[in-house]
């Protein structure tokens, strides 16, 4: 059983290699991309590439962060990366849409776990007043809490290696930097 107010939370599950999808649609808490816009962009970013490189040459998805990067433009919005040697006290929490996570993901074949790690984009973002983890690895969305929950999730994933973090604002927060609390 899932718990209150989680039904009201957009959450796609994975699909083949579209984790880059899924995590921008449930940033966006509809369903506003679809392999086809992505591949859309793809062309649009290497329009002389026999092979694009912003994608798998399977057609699977595993698209990569100028995708994401492009697609939140479409919709006003921009990604910023996050320098981990920043402290996460300064984010201005009430001026980010939600958090883009690219992290370390075990490969599975079925129940079974290959010892092969590859790289999988999540979303995280504010619902309703709650922090929840969107991976669309997940069965249903995971509450995280509020502000100290958020940091302290962020804080862990952080400090595992390979992982990096965008952060989806709006594009004039973007441009005058108020996600960012410099007197802290």
């Amino acid at each position: 059983m899932s718990e209150p107010g989680v039904e009201l939370v957009y959450h796609e599950k994975q699909r083949l290699e579209l984790c880059a999808i899924h995590a921008l649609n449930n940033i966006f808490q509809d369903k506003l991309f679809s392999k086809e816009t992505a591949d859309e962009i793809c062309k649009r970013l290497a329009p002389d590439a026999r092979i694009n490189p912003h994608r798998s040459v399977l057609g699977t998805g595993n698209y990569d962060v100028n995708v994401i990067m492009a697609a939140l433009q479409n919709y006003g919005f921009a990604a910023v990366w996050w320098d981990k040697r920043r402290s996460l006290e300064k984010l201005v929490l009430n001026k980010i849409h939600g958090f883009i996570l690219n992290i370390p993901s075990s490969v599975m074949l079925g129940f079974v776990s290959l010892p092969i790690r590859r790289k999988h984009w999540i979303a995280v973002r504010e619902v309703y007043g709650v922090y929840y983890n969107l991976d669309s690895k997940l069965k249903s969305p995971v509450r995280l809490g509020g502000e100290n929950e958020i940091r302290k999730f962020l804080k862990e994933h952080m400090s595992e290696e390979p992982c990096e973090m965008l952060l989806v604002v709006q594009k004039d927060v973007e441009e005058d930097g108020t996600w960012w609390n410099v007197a802290v």
